[in-house]
């Protein structure tokens, strides 16, 4: 008798996210619900306009942000008791990159004393081998050995992003978040960082999710995408068939917007202008969050809340004009 070899848990697994928060002016929905399942090994985008809520369940998934409801598994273990029982396990395997890497790096400390911090902390290795280790990880992110000894305000931007990504890779995590690692640099930079990250998914095996607001980069790169808005997630899929074949009005909004760089390609494609701005989280709209400013909106719509279900492209999308055998709604 033959054993069956189970399958990998996913890397990420959340079920009913919700992330509120009580303010003066009322309850707001950051986070309102989110199911969200990530194989190991994938690199995955989240994407949406500023406030959709990206940034908190990113943050609410590894755990910087309490979440109000909901589960986050990870590796198949449960984030809130890993954390609780094994902290520095939980450090060793999860990684978060910040958007401002500057920011999130000591001042007063060299690239030297900040790369091997977590490896004095977790008690890893000696001096010659830490020596050594510090090596790799700037070999890894291709930074000469002079910026050791430099204060991380005597870099570049793209020096600063790649220090940062050295120190979430000194432990050998298996995930990798990273929130809008790319907003603060220059477009060659972004190039060079996005290059950074296919190479290390590739050649380290990391589970990698990247909060981005520039779709073209996601679909250069990205294994699969969640697209949200106003706290819930819209569409959802292989990054290919959604780019090619999107089934919310929300997604084919966004993507009307990313530019081709063929003129014979960008002359005559059709834009999809979008009223207004979206609803405040504190008092979402009935029915479909997007219904305020759907440009095929119809009378149910504004009732019924859509569910993520099956369509076209073999992912998911919220949205009652959607089916599963038909393309574009728009």
């Amino acid at each position: 008798m033959t054993d069956v070899k189970q399958a990998d848990p996913p890397a990420i697994e959340a079920q009913g996210l919700k992330v509120h928060f009580q303010t003066a002016a009322g309850l707001v929905r950051a986070v309102d619900g989110v199911d969200l399942t990530i194989p190991k090994g994938a690199f995955h985008g989240i994407v949406g306009e500023s406030g959709c809520g990206k940034t908190t369940l990113a943050r609410a998934i590894i755990g910087l942000q309490h979440a109000t409801e909901g589960t986050v598994q990870i590796n198949g273990r449960d984030r809130a008791d890993w954390q609780k029982q094994d902290r520095k396990g939980f450090a060793r395997a999860v990684q978060f990159i910040f958007q401002d890497p500057l920011g999130s790096m000591s001042r007063r400390q060299t690239v030297g004393q900040t790369l091997e911090e977590p490896l004095l902390i977790h008690s890893i290795g000696n001096a010659s081998e830490r020596k050594q280790r510090l090596a790799e990880l700037l070999d890894l992110v291709a930074l000469p050995a002079t910026v050791l000894d430099r204060i991380p305000r005597s870099l570049s931007g793209g020096q600063r992003q790649r220090v940062s990504i050295a120190r979430a890779l000194a432990l050998n995590p298996s995930l990798l978040i990273c929130d809008e690692p790319l907003s603060a640099l220059d477009v060659s930079v972004r190039a060079q960082i996005v290059n950074l990250f296919a190479r290390l998914q590739a050649q380290l095996g990391l589970t990698i999710v990247i909060v981005a607001h520039d779709l073209a980069i996601v679909r250069e790169v990205c294994s699969e995408v969640t697209v949200m808005y106003l706290g819930r997630v819209a569409e959802q899929g292989v990054t290919k068939p959604v780019f090619a074949d999107p089934a919310h009005p929300y997604t084919q909004a966004l993507l009307s917007a990313v530019p081709s760089p063929d003129p014979r390609i960008e002359a005559p494609r059709p834009r999809i202008l979008l009223a207004g701005d979206p609803p405040s989280p504190r008092n979402p709209p009935p029915g479909c969050r997007f219904s305020t400013r759907c440009p095929v909106v119809e009378p149910q719509c504004r009732v019924t809340e859509p569910q993520l279900r099956p369509v076209a492209h073999s992912g998911q999308a919220a949205c009652h004009l959607a089916a599963a055998e038909s393309h574009a709604v728009i």
